[in-house]
């Protein structure tokens, strides 16, 4: 299969390792329990590549993809996240993925679905260091309550691999609205409801 398209424009930052590092904490602010990682070889590896940055060059726990080089990972945080960088790490090999593909709050992929237009397509380099940073659009990625990547392609071996996927930015809890709203009807006054046809005159709240 023909990889040619995957290669083009770097996008990415060489930083302080060390200060990096104390920024990539948002691995702890997923919903591990609902995040899903589509044609990993093994099942619940994708899982384990979102760990703490000082064991990114952990190779026991990586995920390879099984049918073809793509990978797909639903990722929900428990909160909203301003997505400020990613790092992306494999093996110095043609197994490391050359291009990953964006979307924001569209939950429960598939790859029926990756025909979409991305809301950002970042080519990659390969690293095997965990060191090499990419920037979202900050516009973009302001307010992400469930984020999609798309890895379509690696630099031409049978299957992609992946080690580490690092991500940086601010987290804020989320606000689950209409969970009151739900709960009052859940139990209705009966007394209440008979008398709604005699109440006409608009309540001004305080």
């Amino acid at each position: 299969m023909p990889h040619s398209h995957c290669h083009g424009e770097h996008d990415h930052d060489h930083s302080n390792p060390a200060e990096l590092g104390l920024q990539y904490n948002l691995y702890a602010k997923i919903d591990k329990d609902n995040l899903q990682c589509l044609n990993e070889s093994i099942d619940g590896s994708g899982k384990t590549v979102f760990k703490p940055w000082e064991n990114r060059l952990d190779r026991s726990e990586f995920v390879e993809s099984d049918a073809d080089e793509e990978l797909l990972f639903n990722i929900p945080f428990t909160g909203n996240v301003k997505l400020k960088g990613i790092i992306v790490s494999s093996e110095d090999t043609n197994a490391h993925p050359a291009k990953l593909r964006l979307f924001k709050n569209k939950p429960n992929m598939t790859f029926d679905d990756v025909s979409l237009v991305a809301d950002q397509e970042i080519e990659l380099q390969k690293d095997s260091e965990g060191i090499l940073e990419y920037s979202p659009k900050i516009v973009t990625f302001s307010s992400v309550s469930h984020l999609t990547m798309h890895f379509p392609c690696n630099f031409g071996a049978e299957s992609t691999k992946i080690y580490y996927i690092g991500l940086k930015g601010e987290w804020t809890p989320g606000h689950k609205h209409g969970v009151t709203i739900c709960t009052y009807e859940a139990r209705p006054n009966l007394d209440d409801h008979k008398l709604k046809h005699l109440d006409s005159v608009t309540k001004h709240i305080e």
